[in-house]
């Protein structure tokens, strides 16, 4: 997945360490330079599905994620947009993308959650 290029800000994915089924991974992603998030639009899909959206300062999950996806909303002044999905099963693997919305600004950038037990992320 392209990432637009902007004067304001990039968005970096870090790698996260492979997970057991059943615990807690973050899908972490921050702006680059590290500029404020909390005026911004946030959102992170799996496929066309809105898996978290942060908008006017409001949280809101998507269907079949409720009570399981979180943003650190109290890290957004600092630029971390990453995603947090607990409890995760076999069904959470595939394709997440984040997209992070300023004005006339998107910035997006992808990642893959893998099978076979565990499961591992990387950014593009």
């Amino acid at each position: 997945m392209a990432t637009t290029s902007n004067d304001k800000f990039r968005l970096i994915g870090l790698c996260e360490k492979q997970r057991q089924l059943g615990s807690a991974i973050t899908l972490s992603c921050h702006l680059s330079p590290e500029i404020s998030a909390v005026a911004m639009e946030i959102r992170w899909f799996k496929g066309t599905d809105c898996v978290c959206l942060y908008k006017n300062r409001q949280v809101t999950e998507g269907r079949g994620y409720e009570g399981r996806v979180s943003l650190f909303t109290q890290e957004l002044q600092r630029g971390n947009v990453s995603l947090q999905i607990r409890d995760c099963t076999e069904s959470d693997r595939g394709v997440y993308q984040c997209q992070v919305m300023d004005g006339d600004t998107t910035e997006e950038t992808a990642g893959e959650v893998e099978s076979g037990g565990h499961f591992k992320l990387y950014f593009t």
